[in-house]
């Protein structure tokens, strides 16, 4: 990668007065986490699936709690295990460094569901994650607009069937089937209220942001909700974006820079830097 565009990205997160943080899935690959781009890389995490020929826009929907629960729940129940267990990579440490160290501090803007950035330490308060969590759970009628922690739910799956060999989690009001609270595919039940707080308090915070830099991490292009994120934070609020992707880097215009790279790899070689300068 081009040691200018690293100095400049150093340049970038020295001189801001806060650091906004925007991952998509690529931000997990480093510590484990399976890549769902794709029907290959989707299929070699469960393999049931790819002989079913189900792709993940099927797996990821409402429909399947309703035609299958224990399959739907065996996807989701291995999901929500493997996060639980997965130790987040050394760059968090970095990027959660970096944002206590401005004066406005930082913010977190994640399409991922896994709870990665709490695991790790971010403060709650300070990350939106705009299609929900794996760690809380609602109805799947909906019945009411309640949300509450998966924290109790052990599941126990079956990885060569994707099959729930427990109980799925009901709802504590209906006792019907609960389901995770992450906006799926073709999803008219998602219950955003949680969400929607996440993203008003992150607005107000962008409010008081005079010169933030936007770091954004394996955000691709198929669901670009976290690029459109970065893109406008930096149009909006005049901030510099550093976008650190192992394939789509491309940066639409100036005040921004493209890193052809994993994102530990970035962060690494980017922090190298600063603590040059300290």
């Amino acid at each position: 990668m081009p040691n200018t565009s690293i100095t400049q990205a150093a340049d970038y997160i020295q001189h801001a007065d806060a650091l906004i943080i925007a991952a998509g899935a690529g931000m997990g690959v480093d510590s484990g986490l399976p890549d769902f781009r794709g029907n290959e890389g989707f299929w070699k995490a469960y393999p049931a699936l790819a002989k079913a020929k189900m792709d993940f826009t099927q797996a990821a929907s409402p429909d399947t709690f309703v035609r299958d629960v224990k399959l739907a729940w065996g996807f989701y129940g291995h999901r929500l295990a493997l996060y639980r267990n997965t130790v987040p990579h050394e760059g968090f440490a970095i990027l959660k460094r970096w944002g206590e160290s401005k004066a406005k501090g930082y913010s977190v803007f994640t399409s991922n569901v896994d709870g990665q950035f709490q695991q790790a330490g971010f403060a709650a308060d300070n990350i939106y994650e705009c299609h929900g969590s794996i760690h809380h759970l609602q109805c799947l009628e909906p019945c009411s607009a309640s949300i509450w922690s998966s924290d109790a739910f052990l599941p126990e799956i079956d990885n060569e069937k994707c099959q729930l060999v427990n109980k799925p989690p009901l709802c504590p009001y209906c006792n019907r089937i609960a389901r995770p609270n992450i906006l799926m595919f073709g999803d008219w039940g998602w219950i955003s209220d949680r969400s929607d707080q996440q993203a008003e308090q992150l607005e107000l915070w962008l409010q008081r942001c005079n010169n933030p830099a936007v770091i954004e991490l394996g955000a691709g292009t198929h669901i670009p909700s976290v690029r459109r994120f970065s893109e406008q934070v930096v149009k909006k609020f005049n901030g510099k974006l550093i976008r650190i992707n192992p394939r789509d880097y491309e940066v639409p215009a100036s005040h921004a820079i493209g890193i052809a790279c994993g994102a530990k790899e970035g962060l690494l070689a980017i922090d190298q830097v600063i603590r040059a300068y300290q």
